[in-house]
């Protein structure tokens, strides 16, 4: 006795779509051969049922026959070319969370709704809907769709010394039950907000499609010392009453090498930026790099003693 489309589903007799699409994508998921490795002819038979399910189920008109017949009956009434006849391949994609096929491509008679964005080409055999996904011979006639790449996104946090030295760095990504581990080379120079790209390492290609690209989304965590604007860094430096009035020579730290000594004007006034030049960050595309600044501030002392109060009263006498 075949199954029960609805037992196979998990749902009532009484599921709406909603209900019926929402089980049908959690199964697809769960029993998609490529996310089952170890177990994949078990994983291939479950997929095949659950497909079969929501074909019948998901289309009003075989639906309707199925809840009248039932399941021995409608499955001598219907071939396997009838119960697929029409069904819409790209609502499996969207299920999946992939993009949809190429327009013209026929699944038992259904024309899929054409897709923009980024394609690639596979075969797929006309009257087996399973042929490529499960590497099975199947009869008819042979046809070349376009499948959309199946992209990710992961959001990547990166140092500010990082961005500015570049790294490389080794990533543990989950794709469904299988974690994958991914050499990133991360280029000097990179600001939040930039994307990198990692060609072929996205989810498998649904029906023995290509695998899709990785995208990281780089996010630059904030600095203890320095902040970044462009390609310019920017430090702060406090230098003493005095310093600012007489100048001095102070250390200056610089993001990834040794600090360098930096000279401040006599009269430098608080708030004042000195310049560093090629002191900043790489340029992502091209030669040089940027500046770094260091922005000047002036300590103004909270307390004098006697000695220090009386000599700042003659300063002041003298008209400073």
């Amino acid at each position: 006795m075949a199954e029960d489309y609805y037992k196979v589903l998990g749902l009532d007799k009484g599921a709406d779509l909603d209900e019926i699409k929402k089980a049908y994508r959690k199964l697809a998921l769960k029993y998609h051969p490529d996310r089952n490795p170890t177990d994949k002819k078990r994983s291939e038979e479950k997929f095949k049922k659950i497909s079969e399910a929501y074909a019948v189920l998901s289309d009003p008109e075989k639906r309707k026959q199925y809840d009248e017949f039932g399941t021995d009956a409608f499955r001598q009434k219907y071939t396997q070319e009838d119960i697929f006849r029409n069904f819409d391949i790209n609502d499996i994609l969207r299920g999946f969370g992939f993009g949809n096929l190429g327009g013209g491509f026929t699944w038992y008679g259904g024309t899929g709704g054409g897709g923009g964005g980024k394609r690639r080409a596979y075969t797929q055999r006309r009257m087996d809907p399973y042929g490529d996904i499960f590497g099975e011979q199947a009869y008819g006639q042979r046809e070349q769709v376009q499948a959309r790449e199946q992209d990710i996104e992961y959001n990547l946090s990166i140092t500010l010394e990082e961005s500015v030295l570049g790294a490389e760095k080794k990533l543990s990504l989950k794709k469904g039950d299988v974690a994958e581990e991914v050499n990133v080379k991360i280029p000097a120079g990179i600001s939040s907000g930039k994307k990198l790209r990692l060609a072929g390492k996205g989810l498998g290609g649904i029906f023995g499609g290509p695998a899709g690209d990785l995208y990281l989304n780089i996010q630059v965590l904030p600095h203890p010392l320095f902040t970044r604007d462009g390609d310019d860094l920017y430090v702060e430096r406090i230098v003493s009453f005095s310093q600012a009035c007489l100048g001095a020579t102070i250390d200056v730290p610089t993001l990834g090498g040794p600090s360098k000594r930096m000279k401040v004007p006599p009269g430098t006034q608080s708030n004042t930026k000195i310049r560093m030049k090629g002191f900043g960050v790489p340029h992502l595309k091209g030669d040089g790099r940027g500046d770094q600044y260091v922005r000047i501030f002036v300590d103004v002392p909270k307390k004098l003693n006697a000695r220090q109060a009386d000599l700042v009263r003659r300063l002041s006498d003298e008209g400073l």
